[in-house]
């Protein structure tokens, strides 16, 4: 009883932290951080881990995103100043820092620890699924990209998450998900296509 009221402390403490420093509605906000804990749970559970350093990772991965250089870095140095207000050891920090750090798809940072690993899966995970077609279009919406522009984003980055994956759950879960993204990709593709053959000039 006692480690979970201390749990659901830290996450009310973790949550204020993300709400000062991400916008409510922004697709990599805290709802994303939350279903990326979940996820993170969910592999530990299968493949183990430190939920320790888990929890505070998965929550604050994403702080720094103001920074689209390198967010995971700029994301890990917030992530430090946090940790230690909220009275974590040198070593802890530094370990959540590097998971942090090494989390990200996009600076093709290879995870040195399991924890690097759950958390760099659960993070591609959420952009798969029904979940991750929501997402794209979010993102779509705040950098002024249209329909064809998307459509290039799932071709370019999301459809090739499930080989990016480090964890035997990650893959499973990937594997499911993307058949998801694939069969809209296709729709959506297949009536884009048949809207070109309309003549306007009739």
């Amino acid at each position: 009883m006692k480690i979970k009221q201390e749990i659901a402390k830290l996450l009310k403490d973790l949550e204020k932290e993300v709400s000062k420093e991400v916008r409510s509605k922004d697709p990599h906000g805290l709802e994303h951080a939350k279903r990326v804990l979940k996820l993170c749970m969910l592999i530990t559970e299968e493949e183990g881990g430190d939920m320790e350093i888990i929890i505070p990772a998965a929550m604050l991965h994403d702080i720094g995103r103001d920074n689209r250089k390198d967010h995971a870095k700029s994301s890990a140095k917030k992530a430090s100043k946090i940790l230690e207000k909220l009275g974590y050891s040198k070593d802890r920090i530094d370990h959540i820092v590097r998971v942090i750090e090494e989390h990200s798809f996009s600076a093709d940072r290879v995870p040195s620890s399991k924890e690097a690993k759950i958390l760099s899966d659960a993070d591609k995970l959420d952009a798969l699924g029904a979940i991750g077609i929501a997402r794209v279009f979010m993102t779509s919406v705040v950098l002024n990209r249209g329909i064809k522009e998307a459509l290039m984003h799932f071709h370019e980055k999301i459809l090739k998450l499930p080989d990016k994956m480090y964890t035997q759950t990650g893959k499973k879960i990937a594997k499911k998900r993307v058949k998801i993204v694939s069969e809209f990709v296709k729709e959506l593709e297949k009536e884009l296509a048949e809207l070109e053959n309309i003549n306007l000039l009739l």
